[in-house]
């Protein structure tokens, strides 16, 4: 009787050990599968080189125009404002009667702000940032008329407002455009989608080049593969140095488009910033960074085990000890 629970012990510790040798063993073989993969990628630099050439552009292509259209949002932006109605002035309205017609428009409870622009503040401008100066100078008389700029309150209709403002006596013209504002807004949104429906496609294309990639090294193997198959390798065996080389592929892959996208904004940055401070604006372009980086990296990866795993799936099967 004492010597069963004895017995027992003895059991449980010889199964504890089978359980930490199949451990061992499954770490150490994802271990050498990992390097062993790498090593067969760098031994063909290349072939290697080409395939993540390939891959790099495939998905620098999408990021780069993700990476536009986000420049081109922080651009738009401040112009999604609220709503501004230009009130331009009869030529015969002098600026005393323009600054009371302002001071009147601001005291209504339909509107926000009311701001009056001169007509000889406004010529002044427009010379500065048309580059006519001499041209400007050499007028007789200001042809711009007085101009109120005004915001409508809060809840109020931007287009009912304008049709009151159009009444009155002192307003030439009020003008009220949101229209390219829209127009913009939806041609960002399609842009958005087009980006998206070609990033799709082209992540279709990177899983089919990495899948033939897998499947002319699996056709490069195939005699180790029936060998490991007839000494009693599983499939999962098998298919674990595949595996690893198309994680290899796909993360060479993505390091090369975040290389690729990141000498596009390099080379973009400096013409950007000429042309954005020939318009007095303080715009800087937005790169990728480094976790976009990471997340092209990472996609890469997740790419290329994709793409792996359907090659191998298809055609690790096929190949049978006769």
């Amino acid at each position: 009787m004492a010597a069963n629970p004895g017995q027992r012990r003895e059991g449980a510790s010889a199964s504890r050990a089978r359980l930490g040798d199949r451990y061992r063993a499954w770490r150490d073989h994802h271990s050498l599968s990992a390097a062993d993969s790498l090593r067969r990628v760098l031994d063909n630099p290349a072939s290697s080189i080409l395939t993540w050439l390939v891959i790099g552009i495939a998905m620098a292509l999408p990021a780069a125009l993700g990476i536009a259209l986000d420049n081109a949002r922080a651009v738009s932006g401040s112009w999604d404002s609220p709503a501004q109605i230009s009130l331009f002035l009869k030529a015969d309205i002098d600026e005393q009667q323009a600054q009371d017609l302002r001071l009147t428009l601001a005291d209504r409870g339909d509107v926000g702000s009311a701001q009056l622009v001169p007509r000889d503040a406004a010529l002044a401008e427009f010379a500065e940032l048309s580059g006519f100066a001499d041209v400007v100078a050499s007028l007789d008389d200001n042809p711009l008329p007085h101009l109120v700029l005004v915001e409508p309150a809060s809840g109020v209709d931007p287009a009912v407002l304008r049709e009151a403002f159009a009444a009155l006596p002192e307003v030439d013209q009020a003008v009220l455009d949101m229209a390219w504002v829209q127009r913009l807004n939806n041609i960002m949104e399609l842009s958005r989608r087009l980006v998206l429906a070609l990033g799709g496609v082209l992540v279709l294309g990177v899983v089919l080049i990495l899948g033939n990639t897998i499947r002319l090294a699996i056709e490069s193997r195939r005699e180790e593969i029936v060998i490991v198959k007839l000494v009693g390798g599983s499939n999962a065996f098998v298919r674990r140095p595949f595996l690893y080389t198309g994680l290899w592929y796909g993360v060479g892959g993505g390091l090369f488009a975040a290389l690729l996208v990141l000498v596009a904004l390099l080379f973009l940055d400096g013409p950007v910033s000429r042309l954005a401070s020939l318009y007095q604006s303080g715009f800087e372009l937005q790169g990728i960074g480094l976790i976009g980086s990471l997340q092209l990296i990472l996609l890469g990866g997740l790419l290329g085990l994709a793409g792996a795993w359907l090659a191998v799936s298809r055609h690790l099967g096929a190949i049978e000890p006769r």
